[in-house]
């Protein structure tokens, strides 16, 4: 009779215990998404508001970034897309200590890794933003400034330094983020010393007619000084 009862009432005792045992841990998970949540709604309000005040949309939308967001079908203005940057980040914070709070080893290992990771892919991304900003700011002066000097082949110049920078930030992303480091830092400057030469190269062959005008300019002013002189 012991051993009937012990068979039946032993996985509810074990059920019970760790029941008792995992309570805690479970309500102080739920504790860490809801405060998590909250707060993260909280700085999103902010966040746009600080946006708001500083007129960050109508800075994006004189450096083009609001109109390249919406060649790529983005409809939301820059401070609601920081916003909900914002929002998530501090979401994700939240779960990844709640789950942490249980307990369980293995898990724990992942959390501890995608926490110690976070600031690295919160500064590649910062460092990806910036950059696609800047590609586009510079590659549309360089457009203006090409057409402004009626070079040929205005548009072409205008990718190509829209590109150098992308993959400059690219580059930098990926240094960041650990990934093949020094593979990525050979590449980047094999295509940068690439992209210099092939620049020098075109400049040298297509504007060597202006150099000879320019050196043969200066050596017949010479030439002259020097007869003059000479009389």
């Amino acid at each position: 009779m012991d051993t009937l009862t012990n068979i039946l009432l032993g996985p509810v005792q074990a059920t019970a215990t760790w029941l008792g045992a995992m309570t805690p841990r479970l309500l102080a998970m739920v504790a860490f998404i809801v405060i998590g949540w909250a707060l993260a709604a909280v700085m999103r309000r902010v966040t746009g508001r600080l946006l708001r005040a500083t007129a960050f949309d109508q800075r994006c939308i004189r450096w083009g970034v609001t109109a390249t967001l919406g060649r790529i079908g983005v409809r939301e203005v820059p401070a609601v897309l920081l916003g909900h940057a914002v929002f998530w980040t501090i979401l994700l914070v939240g779960l990844l200590m709640g789950v942490d709070a249980l307990g369980v080893p293995a898990v724990t290992g992942v959390v501890a890794t995608v926490l110690h990771y976070l600031p690295n892919l919160i500064v590649a991304g910062v460092i990806l933003i910036t950059g696609w900003v800047l590609a586009n700011f510079l590659g549309q002066a360089a457009l203006i400034g090409a057409v402004n000097a009626q070079v040929a082949g205005a548009p072409v110049i205008a990718g190509a330094v829209r590109w150098l920078v992308l993959v400059f930030a690219g580059a930098a992303v990926l240094t960041q983020l650990g990934i093949a480091r020094e593979m990525v830092l050979l590449a980047f400057g094999i295509a940068f010393g690439g992209t210099v030469l092939a620049l020098a190269l075109a400049f040298g062959l297509g504007g060597k007619d202006l150099a000879r005008e320019i050196l043969e300019s200066r050596l017949r002013k010479r030439n002259g000084d020097d007869h003059i002189t000479h009389l």
